[in-house]
């Protein structure tokens, strides 16, 4: 299930999200959203958006306390995410019995979140991934909408090129539904 389009010019940010929820060749059409925004102790805006889980989206969305950042953060956002965001989202997601433990390893869920004009994709590892495009997709639609975003490049509207990704992955992918949530942060 899902698909989550993320596309930033280094100032402003969009993502969008669907809204299935798929539970074999089950579909439910949820109200509740996949993408969201969130303010840290700092008052620095945050986009995230979640696949796997609609559970480990609401640990993330009303639990998690997001760390402040810093001045040396806010230079390196990437350690900022390893050293402190990373901490913070596994002892939220554990305290709320979100996480797994198989063979001595610890395992929570895939999703993207950006701070400051950057795009990190957090695994199920909770390793921290910073693309080298200015733009990424993850879920079952998450491929077919890299490739549009790709071939978007030159267009100018991220709501455009975003909007246009998530229609993609729905043409092409049977967990991927509309509505379209789509989000903005500058």
């Amino acid at each position: 299930m899902t698909c989550i389009a993320i596309v930033t010019d280094g100032k402003k940010t969009v993502i969008g999200g669907d809204s299935a929820g798929v539970a074999g060749y089950s579909l439910a059409v949820r109200k509740d959203t996949k993408v969201f925004t969130k303010k840290d102790a700092s008052g620095v805006p945050w986009l995230f958006g979640f696949t796997d889980s609609f559970r480990m989206g609401e640990l993330i969305q009303f639990e998690l306390k997001l760390p402040k950042m810093t001045e040396k953060d806010r230079r390196n956002p990437y350690r900022h995410m390893v050293k402190h965001f990373i901490p913070a989202t596994r002892k939220c997601l554990s305290t709320g019995g979100f996480t797994k433990i198989k063979d001595n390893r610890e395992r929570g869920g895939v999703f993207v979140a950006s701070v400051l004009g950057k795009i990190f994709v957090i695994g199920s590892d909770f390793q921290v991934e910073e693309p080298q495009y200015p733009f990424h997709a993850i879920g079952c639609g998450g491929d077919i909408a890299l490739g549009s975003l790709y071939t978007s490049v030159l267009e100018k509207d991220l709501v455009k090129r975003v909007r246009t990704a998530l229609e993609a992955a729905q043409g092409f992918s049977a967990g991927v539904r509309e509505p379209f949530i789509i989000l903005a942060s500058s």
